[in-house]
C-alpha cells in the first residue's frame, strides 16, 4: 500500500505559500553562492523566507555541477587563463556550464511542502519546474522546447537552450535552471553541458548549448523571457499569488552602476 500524501501535497492552490520573483542583475560567482546559502537556509524554517525564486545573470564564469567532468570543459588552462575564465565545481546538480551576458540563471529557494509537494517527491517536482522553464521558452520562441526523457534540459533547434542544475537538501530546493537568451556563442561549443554518458541509453541529442536568439533568428530581449520564465514557473508550480520585487533579495556587494538596496515594484 502506498504511503499517504503529506499534509503540504494536500493543499489547495490558495492555501500554499505566494512565491516572491527578484528580477535581479549581474552577480559574481561567489556573491551568488553566499545568496543562495543564505537564502536555502532561510527557506528552510517552516516559517520562514517565502518560496523565492531569484532571476539574474552570473559574471563569466564556468560552473561544474556534480554530474559534470573538467574533461567537459574543451578548453586549455592556458585557454581559460586568457580568456580570465574560472572553473567553479559546484553542489547543485547537472553538469558543465558557461555563464556570461546574455544567460538568464532561474534559481528557485523553497521547501518542497511550501510549493504543495511531499518533502521526498523530488521527481515530480522536478518534473514540473523543467516543464515550466520549457513553457516559458516555447512562449519566447514562439514554439516548443524539446523535453527529452531522463534529460535534465531544454533542447531547440541550435542546441540546448536551457540546463538545469538543480540541487535538494533535506526537503528544500535550491538553484534551478541557465537559459541561454542571447550570449555570444564562440565558446558554447566547446563546454559539453550534457555529454553523451550523461544521457539514458538509445537518446540522442545535443551536447552543447545554443540559444532562443539563434534559434529563432531574431532578437529576443532578456526582459520578455524573464517575464515569460516568471509566468512558467508560477503556473508549473501553482502558486496562489506571485509578489515581483526589483533588486537582490539580500545585500551584496553592488556591480557597478547598479543599486544595492532592493526595491519593491509590485
Amino acid at each position: 500500500m502506498p504511503p499517504p500524501p503529506s499534509v503540504a501535497a494536500s493543499l489547495t492552490s490558495a492555501e500554499r505559500k505566494p512565491l516572491a520573483v527578484w528580477l535581479a542583475g549581474v552577480i559574481a560567482f561567489d556573491d551568488y553562492l553566499v545568496m543562495a546559502e543564505r537564502l536555502a537556509g532561510e527557506a528552510a524554517q517552516p516559517n520562514g523566507r517565502l518560496p523565492t525564486l531569484v532571476l539574474c545573470e552570473l559574471a563569466p564564469v564556468i560552473t561544474i555541477g556534480r554530474a559534470g567532468s573538467r574533461a567537459d570543459v574543451r578548453l586549455s588552462d592556458e585557454d581559460l587563463r586568457a580568456r580570465r575564465l574560472a572553473v567553479r565545481f559546484t553542489g547543485r546538480g547537472g553538469g558543465a556550464v558557461l555563464h556570461g551576458p546574455g544567460q538568464v540563471v532561474v534559481a528557485l529557494f523553497a521547501r518542497l511542502e511550501d510549493l504543495g509537494f511531499g518533502r521526498d517527491d523530488v521527481g515530480r517536482f522536478v518534473e514540473r519546474f523543467q516543464r515550466g522553464v520549457a513553457e516559458a521558452i516555447g512562449a519566447a520562441r514562439c514554439g516548443s522546447g524539446s523535453l527529452e526523457p531522463g534529460v535534465h534540459a531544454v533542447s531547440g533547434r541550435s542546441g540546448i537552450v536551457a540546463a538545469l542544475g538543480m540541487a535538494i537538501r533535506r526537503g528544500v530546493a535550491c538553484h534551478g535552471a541557465f537559459v541561454n537568451v542571447c550570449p555570444p556563442l564562440d565558446l558554447f561549443p566547446r563546454i559539453d553541458t550534457i555529454p553523451r554518458r550523461l544521457r539514458p541509453a538509445g537518446t540522442v541529442g545535443p551536447s552543447t548549448m545554443g540559444s532562443i536568439e539563434a534559434d529563432v533568428q531574431r532578437r529576443v530581449r532578456l526582459q520578455d523571457v524573464r517575464t515569460a520564465l516568471v509566468q512558467g514557473i508560477a503556473d508549473a508550480m501553482d502558486v496562489p499569488r506571485v509578489h515581483i520585487n526589483a533588486g537582490f533579495p539580500i545585500r551584496i556587494p553592488s556591480p557597478p552602476n547598479q543599486p544595492e538596496v532592493a526595491r519593491s515594484v509590485g
